[in-house]
């Protein structure tokens, strides 16, 4: 039996990876590149959106106002 959270709350994760990893790309200026997942791993972007996504979760969990950054993670 395949669970509930894990499967799309990691699919939660990849897109805020690729969501970071485009903001970065955005400063740089190199805006056409599409990340692999490896990339977004090695990067440390899937880390840094897992703490994001798993903080949001627990604060909707609570009622409490979400956070969008990634300084208070740092």
């Amino acid at each position: 039996m395949k669970g509930k959270f894990w499967p799309q709350v990691r699919a939660m994760i990849w897109e805020k990876a690729e969501e970071l990893f485009m903001q970065d790309q955005m400063r740089t200026m190199d805006c056409d590149i599409r990340p692999e997942r490896s990339e977004l791993g090695e990067g440390g972007y899937f880390y840094t959106a897992k703490l994001i996504v798993l903080r949001n979760l627990y604060l909707e969990k609570k009622g409490l106002p979400q956070k969008d950054d990634e300084d208070d993670l740092v």
